[in-house]
């Protein structure tokens, strides 16, 4: 017969004083260290992406936001000259560039014109890809041959395109002037006047942008369900009525997405501004990004001026990212 000896083993009192004190907790891991732990493969798989994207768009923004702060110019740089090391010699100002940017009269005028650019080309694409996409989601003949043929001009790359317009806006020989002289009427300078300029290189991105918009949104009316319109129809609603009441606001995710996306690539439309006019005549065409390159890469070339148009011609369009994102999400959509 086992007897009691009094006493209590230390294993055995261990786990009576947790006993008492309740449970013992484990400390659980973050959320973070859950994710990597649980998802290790996906990470692995976009670690490349992530390392070249900070290597390719990290490190250069950077390196402009800090020579932004600076004096740099093509005379202040450092530079190897045969077997001979001249060093950098430009100084840290801070926010100078900044200021004399935002103070001078250019910077006001070329974002006046960017702004003016940008909502004409934006408005024109929008409208004009909505009324094709309803043209070619309704059926007719040869429908698959038309999207084709409106779909060329996206397919085109922009320093192509530019080429081929700047050769039919030609005063002398173009082929649009060739037109008017076979009607009778007279030949317009096309890239000679500035208001005409302007007309132009809007026409082109027009002309370039709207088979993007036409697809988006054709992409977006075959999502909405055909019995909306059928029991719509059925209960008497005129066409504008299905149209305001039903394709709008089936469009209003696609829109949204669309037309921001549209004034970012639009906001900075560099090679159909510089390519067709140059940012002429003078410099009427000349929108922001096209002047920061003008500053970087002609004349004395002023690398710090550049850099702080960059830097402001980002914050301009992450603000109005953030002010949109705001204005739907007020408007009850997801983004």
């Amino acid at each position: 017969m086992a007897t009691s000896t009094g006493r209590v083993t230390g294993t055995a009192r261990d786990r009576a004083a947790g006993d008492a004190r309740g449970p013992v907790r484990r400390e659980e891991a973050g959320p973070i260290r859950r994710s990597l732990s649980q998802y290790w493969y996906a990470w692995a798989m976009v670690a490349p992406v992530v390392v070249v994207t900070a290597v390719l768009i990290g490190w250069p923004l950077v390196r402009g936001v800090y020579l932004s702060l600076t004096d740099a110019t093509e005379a202040t740089m450092g530079r190897t000259i045969g077997v001979n090391v001249i060093p950098s010699s430009y100084e840290f100002v801070g926010l100078g560039n900044y200021v004399d940017i935002l103070t001078s009269g250019l910077f006001w005028d070329k974002l006046t014109w960017t702004v003016v650019w940008t909502v004409a080309c934006v408005g024109l694409h929008y409208g004009l890809g909505l009324g094709l996409a309803l043209l070619l989601n309704r059926k007719m003949r040869l429908r698959s041959f038309y999207r084709l043929m409106l779909i060329l001009p996206w397919a085109i790359p922009p320093f192509v395109a530019a080429f081929i317009w700047r050769y039919l806006y030609n005063s002398d020989y173009g082929v649009i002037n060739a037109m008017l002289r076979a009607a009778g009427l007279g030949t317009v300078g096309w890239l000679d006047d500035p208001t005409m300029a302007k007309i132009a290189v809007v026409a082109v991105n027009v002309w370039v942008g709207v088979p993007f918009m036409m697809v988006a949104m054709l992409g977006g009316l075959q999502s909405i369900p055909g019995e909306l319109y059928e029991a719509a129809e059925v209960d008497g609603a005129a066409p504008w009525q299905r149209f305001r009441h039903i394709t709008v606001p089936g469009l209003r995710t696609v829109s949204s997405t669309v037309v921001l996306l549209g004034t970012i690539w639009t906001f900075n439309m560099f090679p159909l501004i510089f390519l067709i006019t140059g940012g002429g005549p003078g410099s009427s065409t000349e929108i922001l990004v096209t002047y920061a390159y003008r500053e970087a890469f002609t004349g004395i070339r002023n690398y710090s001026g550049s850099a702080a148009w960059g830097v402001i011609i980002l914050l301009l369009l992450v603000v109005l990212a953030l002010v949109y994102r705001r204005a739907l999400r007020k408007q009850g959509e997801v983004w």
